[in-house]
C-alpha cells in the first residue's frame, strides 16, 4: 500500500478482494489533484469541503508526492483550492473557517516541501497564479488581521497564529521565503501587539505571537526596510510593552522553574548533583528529548525588544511579587502538544491576572532577575552548539542592556535592592551556597555575580573565547558608568580581582594550545585594563579607601602572574610574527601594574627584615601600601573610560542568521500536525448552526 493511501483515511474492508473505502474529504482531495475543475460537476463541491474534517497528512503528502508536469495540469485548481480557503475565512460558520486554516497551512507546507529548490516565485505562481497573487495574499493578511483582533473564539485565533508561523517557517532561511513580501506589505504588526496589550488573549496566545514577531523582524533585516522593525522599535504603549514583558518572563520562569524542579530531583551526593546541574537539563530520557532551541526563541525576542526599543527598558525592571508558576495548576491547552523541557509555551497564569496578590513575605522579581537566573543555567555548560548559541545571546543582550544609560541607573539604584538567587556549577573547592545566606543588593551585583561566575568556571581545554570576551567588557562597560557617575558600589570586589588574575594564569599555561585558535592577547589586554581602570579612577568608585588598599595587596601578592604575563608579551613582541603588535599593547597596558610591583616588593621585603618577620600578614602588608603611597608614580592612560558601542551589523550577522534558521526549524517541527488537530475546536463549535 502506498504512503499516501495508508493516510487516507481507510473506513473499512468488506472483503480481502475489495479496496478500501475512502473517507469522503479524501474523494474530494482526488478530485482536486485530476484534471477536471472539481466545482464544474458540483456547483456546491467547495462548500462541502470545508464542512468537512480536514485530513492534513493526506493533503500535505499529495502535494508532497505530485511531479513537476502534474503540477502544471492540476495548477489552476490548486489555486481555485487557494482562493476558496481564504473566501471561507470570511464564512460565519466558524467550523468551515477552521477547516480553511487548516488546509492553507498544509498547502504552504506541502507545495513548499515538493519544491526546495524551485524559486520562490515558482511557488507563489503554483498557490495562487502569479498574476493574482497581490490579491489573494492580501486578502489572505486582512481576514487573518480581522480574526484576530475580532471577538470570535480563542481557539480560532491560536489556529491563525498556528497558521502564520507555518507560513513564516516553510523555508529554513525566513529570507528565501519570498511569500513573506506580501507580509511585510500586508502588516499584522498591530493585530500581534492587540494579543499582546489583551490580558486575556496574551495569556493564551502571548507566546506564540512574541515568538512570530521574533521571526518577522528577521527577514531580510541587513538588505531591506523591514517595516516590523521600523514598528518594533518605535512602539511607546505602555500595555503592549508589558505584555511582551510578560510573556517573555513567563517563559524564562517556567523554564527555572523545570530546571529547579530536575536540579532537587537529582540530589543526593556530589557526583548526581554534579550530573544533575550540568548535564540533566541537556540530556535526554527514553522518552523525552530535552531541548532550548525554543527558549532561543524566546531569548530572540527579548532581544530584539531590547535592542530595537529603548522603552523597553522601562520593563526589565518592572517590579511585581515573585510568583511561583507551579503552585496553581496550569490550564491545558489541547492545541498544543506536549513537549520537553524548554520548548513548552509557558503556563501563562501570571499574565491571566492583572491583579497580582500583594504579599508583604514575597520576594519582589523582575524580567531582568527572571533572564539573570535563566542565563546563570544556560551559561554553565556551553559545550553543546545549542547552549552555547544561548549563552552567547544572553551575553549580547546584557552588553545591550550594560550600554543603556537609563538600564544602568535603575541596575546602580541604592532604593531598588534585590536578593537574587543564580545557579552556580558545583564545584569541589567551593561550598554550596544557600539562597537565604544571599544579600539584598543593587541589580548591578548579581550581573558583576554572573559575569565572575562563568570566568571561573569556564577555564577549559576547548576555550569559549568570544564568551569571555564579552564578559569582561560587559564588566567593562559597568565600570566605566561607575567612573562616569561616580557611584561607589559595595561589592566583593576582590572575588572579581582573583577570577581574572586566574584567568591571566589559565592563559599562561595554555599558551601554546590556546594561541593554535585564538588571539589570547586581545583578552589579556581587556583583562589589564580592566585593573587599570581600578588603579586610575578606583578611587572615584571604589566603596572605601581599604577597598583601594586592599586592590594593591592582591597586583602585589600575585605579582608573579603579572611577571611571567610581561615575560611572554615580551618575548613574543620582539620577535617577528602574527602576534608582534597584539602582545606590544598588553607590553604597554603593563606598565602601571609593574610600577606598583616594583614599588612595593621592595618596601615590603625591607619592612619584613627590620622586623625579623618571615611572613608578613595581610594587615601588615596593607599598612606598607598605606604608607607608601607618596612615593609610587604612575602613567597616565589614555582611552581606559572608553568602549566600543554594540552594534548588529557586519559583526553579528553571521550568528543571528544561523540561530533564526536554528529557530525556524524548531517552530516548524512544533507547529505540528497534532498542533492543529480540530477535534477540540469542533466540539467547541458543535453548537453552531
Amino acid at each position: 500500500m502506498s504512503q499516501v493511501e495508508k493516510k487516507a483515511g481507510l473506513l473499512r474492508r468488506t472483503s480481502s478482494s475489495k479496496k478500501p473505502l475512502k473517507e469522503k474529504v479524501v474523494l474530494m482531495y482526488d478530485e482536486i489533484f485530476a484534471k477536471e475543475d472539481p466545482g464544474k460537476n458540483n456547483p456546491r463541491f467547495w462548500d462541502e469541503l470545508f464542512l468537512m474534517k480536514v485530513n492534513l497528512e493526506y493533503l500535505e503528502s499529495k502535494l508532497e508526492s505530485i511531479d513537476g508536469e502534474e503540477v502544471q495540469r492540476i495548477q489552476d485548481n490548486i489555486n481555485s483550492l487557494f482562493h476558496h480557503c481564504v473566501q471561507a475565512l470570511g464564512e460565519e460558520h466558524q467550523i468551515k473557517v477552521v477547516n480553511a486554516l487548516q488546509t492553507l497551512c498544509a498547502l504552504f507546507r506541502g507545495v513548499h516541501h515538493k519544491n526546495k529548490s524551485a524559486s520562490g516565485f515558482d511557488i507563489i505562481n503554483m498557490l495562487m497564479g502569479f498574476d493574482k497573487a497581490e490579491q489573494r495574499m492580501k486578502d489572505l493578511m486582512e481576514r487573518l488581521d480581522s480574526l484576530l483582533c475580532g471577538d470570535g473564539s480563542e481557539s480560532l485565533k491560536s489556529l491563525c497564529l498556528k497558521l502564520l508561523l507555518c507560513l513564516v517557517t516553510v523555508t529554513d532561511n525566513i529570507s528565501q521565503n519570498t511569500l513573506l513580501e506580501y507580509v511585510m506589505i500586508n502588516s499584522i504588526f498591530e493585530a500581534i501587539l492587540q494579543v499582546l496589550s489583551d490580558v486575556s488573549s496574551r495569556g493564551q496566545h502571548g507566546y506564540d505571537a512574541v515568538v512570530l514577531l521574533a521571526l518577522l523582524v528577521n527577514y531580510r533585516k541587513y538588505e531591506s526596510v523591514n517595516p516590523y522593525i521600523v514598528k518594533l522599535s518605535i512602539v511607546d504603549d505602555e500595555p503592549t510593552l508589558d505584555g511582551m514583558g510578560m510573556v517573555v518572563h513567563s517563559a524564562l520562569a517556567e523554564y527555572n522553574r523545570q530546571y529547579k524542579d530536575k536540579e532537587e530531583e537529582n540530589q543526593g551526593g556530589f557526583f548526581s548533583t554534579l550530573t544533575s546541574m550540568v548535564g540533566s537539563m541537556f540530556i535526554a530520557d527514553a522518552d523525552e528529548k530535552l531541548s532550548v532551541q525554543t527558549n532561543e526563541a524566546i531569548l530572540l525576542a527579548l532581544y530584539e525588544a531590547v535592542h530595537l526599543n529603548r522603552n523597553f527598558i522601562t520593563v526589565l525592571a518592572q517590579s511585581h511579587p515573585e510568583m511561583d508558576i507551579a503552585a496553581t495548576p496550569p490550564t491545558p491547552t489541547p492545541t498544543t502538544p506536549t513537549t520537553p523541557l524548554g520548548t513548552t509555551p509557558p503556563s501563562l497564569d501570571m499574565m491571566n491576572n492583572p491583579e497580582l496578590p500583594l504579599d508583604p513575605n514575597l520576594q519582589t522579581s523582575n524580567l531582568l532577575i527572571t533572564f539573570l537566573k535563566y542565563a546563570s543555567i544556560v551559561m554553565q555548560d556551553t559545550k553543546d552548539e545549542h547552549r552555547l548559541n544561548s549563552a552567547r545571546l544572553c551575553l549580547i543582550i546584557l552588553t545591550c542592556i550594560a550600554e543603556d544609560q537609563y538600564a544602568d541607573a535603575f541596575l546602580h539604584d541604592d532604593n531598588m535592592n534585590f536578593r537574587v538567587t543564580l545557579h552556580r556549577m558545583p564545584m569541589r573547592h567551593r561550598k554550596k551556597t544557600v539562597g537565604k545566606n544571599i544579600p539584598s543588593r543593587p541589580l548591578v551585583c548579581a550581573v558583576l555575580d554572573l559575569m565572575v561566575e562563568f570566568v571561573v568556571t569556564h577555564m577549559m581545554k576547548d576555550f569559549p573565547m568570544d564568551l569571555y570576551l564579552r564578559c569582561v567588557q560587559i564588566i567593562h562597560k559597568l565600570l566605566c558608568y561607575q567612573k562616569k557617575c561616580r557611584i561607589r558600589l559595595h561589592y566583593t570586589w576582590r572575588e572579581l580581582w582573583s577570577a581574572l588574575i586566574n584567568l591571566l594564569k589559565f592563559l599562561l599555561s595554555n599558551e601554546t594550545s590556546l594561541l593554535a585558535k585564538h588571539n589570547i592577547f586581545h583578552l589579556a589586554l581587556l583583562i589589564v585594563n580592566l585593573f587599570n581602570m581600578f588603579i586610575t579612577y578606583g578611587d572615584t568608585f571604589l566603596p572605601t579607601s581599604n577597598s583601594y588598599d586592599e586592590l594593591y595587596y592582591e597586583v602585589v601578592r600575585m605579582h608573579q602572574v603579572f611577571d611571567n604575563l610581561y615575560c611572554m608579551v615580551l618575548r613574543v613582541s620582539t620577535n617577528a610574527g602574527q602576534w608582534k603588535e597584539p602582545a606590544s599593547k598588553v607590553t604597554h597596558a603593563l606598565v602601571n601594574i609593574r610600577a606598583i610591583v616594583n614599588h612595593f616588593n621592595p618596601k615590603i621585603e625591607s619592612y619584613a627584615a627590620v622586623n625579623h618577620i618571615s611572613q608578613l600578614s595581610e594587615e601588615q602588608v596593607l599598612e606598607v601600601v598605606r604608607s607608601n603611597y607618596d612615593t609610587l608614580t604612575l602613567k597616565l592612560q589614555d582611552g581606559l573610560d572608553q568602549f566600543e558601542r554594540y552594534s548588529e551589523q557586519p559583526k553579528e550577522a553571521a550568528f543571528f542568521k544561523d540561530l533564526v534558521r536554528s529557530i525556524s526549524l524548531n517552530v516548524r517541527k512544533n507547529v505540528s500536525l497534532n498542533t492543529l488537530s480540530q477535534d477540540v475546536l469542533l466540539k467547541e463549535f458543535s453548537t453552531i448552526s
